[in-house]
């Protein structure tokens, strides 16, 4: 026991972080990792949206940066909400960069310069990924009947729906 702390105190800062939920330990673990997995993959493609609108070059340049940072801000939005929901089942959350490129599913480009078609090609491909894959958790979190987390996956399916809409449009050759 630390010097001078009352024994109740000292146990209540060392208990662990599980929140206590009707949702059961397993169907925790499960939201969990599902969730941690999006959030990885949400912070991966925002840093990848962010990288590609720090080095947009080219004619559209404009347009392409402010789209870029848009879309950007739009993922940066997720990732808090992601984080309180894992704990608000019960779960515990992404610690670090380390653990977030353990877990990512969104590839890295570190080249040093992409021309800004395949950017907007290769941002398009990466959020009809991650549509994929919040449906993916979406369908295991309505098994489990958590309803909060799979109302919030919804709004997410339709900005990734849109951000790939718009990356999709501005790419067209249209004559």
């Amino acid at each position: 026991m630390e010097k001078n702390q009352p024994e109740d105190l000292v146990r209540r800062r060392q208990a662990p972080l599980t929140t206590p939920t009707d949702l059961g330990t397993e169907a925790s673990k499960n939201i969990a990792a599902g969730m941690n997995a999006i959030l990885a993959d949400v912070f991966a493609l925002y840093l990848k949206t962010k990288n590609f609108h720090w080095h947009m070059s080219g004619p559209h340049f404009r347009d392409y940066h402010l789209l870029l940072d848009e879309q950007a801000e739009q993922l940066y939005a997720m990732t808090d909400p992601i984080a309180e929901r894992i704990r608000k089942t019960g779960g515990s959350t992404l610690r670090s960069i380390g653990h977030i490129a353990r877990i990512q599913r969104i590839e890295d480009n570190d080249a040093d310069f992409v021309d800004p078609p395949d950017m907007l090609a290769e941002l398009r491909e990466d959020n009809i990924a991650m549509a994929v894959r919040l449906r993916e958790v979406h369908e295991m979190v309505d098994e489990l009947r958590d309803v909060a987390t799979a109302s919030l996956i919804e709004n997410w399916i339709d900005e990734a729906e849109r951000r790939t809409w718009f990356l999709f449009e501005i790419s067209r050759n249209v004559s």
